[in-house]
């Protein structure tokens, strides 16, 4: 029988259980549908999140198929903050759900709501489900202490949950924490990644399925978001005008974004094959817009089959799309438009990765 061998191992500060083997692409189908299982490019190993019952979970759902090799895996004595959170209250649920309609009733995207519903829901179980009435700002700076910094979680993170916590309070109780009590974290200048155009091409050549190809090259030809991708409909392509209209993205706003002639060519060619009913990418077996997992799923195969072991994604290539447009001389005003900038701070941060101007420093190394 097939088997799977079973080991401890850290991923960040967060417990994990390896899952090594001998490959086997049928073998390696049935890791990947077990619920929780990750594949990561570093390591190159699948993994899940460690968890006491997490073992019994997996016995259950390998029994008969394969054997689960677990003599090196060690049982955890964890922190406190590694410990299950109880289970949500129904009193305090009925306050998150509205608090989720009083979202969406203002506009803010799904996402956003997801994010502040999680925060708080986190916040509320990780106080044991005290009564909101009796928590106060004491309860926010220990939750700030003993479970996001305790758990290595990073700034932007921190400053999303401490604004979905606050945002709560002060919708349903009329509380407003005072921002002083938890210390925001300074943001980070992180450079956006970028690949070389060579880079590019190699990996959006990469597939035989035109479908495939036509979406990762429309994401980096035109900037596009993830979601922009996958929320485009068939009738926001202006092949006349030779525009794709980007309707209701970050921000709530539309844009046009202009299309290449290279790239209609392309979207040409899919649509004559794929015939798209509503959505310009849709399901293999449905009308619905494309997943979001599948898509990533066609960027790791791309990365595969091009032999480029940088840890890729999707967002690099829409930073990519960017840098480039400005070394070739793009106005930054321009870029931010096309981006969908609020600010042109944001789209400043290409100058620090363009290598336009720095590539024409002199070194004084050179005249050793």
């Amino acid at each position: 029988m097939k088997k799977l061998v079973l080991k401890n191992d850290w991923m960040g500060k967060s417990p994990i259980i390896r899952i090594e083997f001998l490959y086997e692409f049928e073998l390696k189908e049935l890791v990947k549908q077990f619920p929780g299982c990750n594949w990561d490019t570093k390591k190159k190993v699948w993994w899940v999140s460690y968890e006491d019952s997490k073992l019994s979970e997996m016995l259950q759902y390998f029994k008969g198929k394969v054997w689960l090799d677990y003599s090196e895996l060690r049982k955890l004595e964890l922190p406190k903050t590694f410990s299950e959170l109880p289970v949500m209250a129904d009193f305090l649920a009925i306050e998150i759900s509205k608090f989720e309609d009083w979202l969406r009733n203002k506009r803010y995207s799904e996402s956003t709501v997801k994010t502040y519903r999680d925060a708080v829901s986190i916040f509320l179980r990780f106080l044991e489900n005290k009564p909101i009435e009796e928590i106060d700002n004491h309860d926010l700076e220990r939750f700030n202490k003993e479970y996001i910094l305790a758990r290595g979680y990073s700034g932007s993170y921190q400053n999303q949950v401490v604004n979905g916590i606050k945002l709560f309070f002060k919708n349903r109780r009329g509380v407003k924490f005072n921002p002083e009590i938890v210390y925001r974290p300074k943001r980070q200048k992180i450079l956006p990644n970028v690949l070389s155009k060579e880079e590019v091409k190699i990996i959006l050549d990469s597939h035989q399925n035109l479908k495939h190809r036509a979406m990762l090259s429309l994401i980096y030809s035109c900037g596009l978001r993830r979601s922009e991708l996958l929320n485009l409909k068939i009738t926001d392509v202006d092949s006349k005008r030779r525009f794709l209209i980007i309707r209701q993205s970050k921000g709530k706003k539309d844009r046009l974004v202009p299309l290449s002639p290279k790239i209609l060519e392309l979207l040409r060619s899919y649509f004559k094959i794929f015939k798209p009913s509503v959505y310009l990418f849709e399901g293999h077996r449905s009308i619905g817009k494309y997943s979001e997992k599948s898509l990533e799923s066609v960027l790791k195969q791309a990365l595969v089959k091009s032999g480029i072991k940088k840890p890729v994604t999707l967002h690099w290539l829409r930073h990519s799309y960017a840098t480039h447009l400005l070394e070739r001389g793009t106005d930054l005003r321009y870029i931010q438009e096309l981006l969908g900038h609020n600010s042109s701070k944001t789209t400043e941060i290409y100058t620090h990765v363009s290598i336009q101007n720095l590539g024409k420093i002199w070194s004084p190394f050179d005249d050793l």
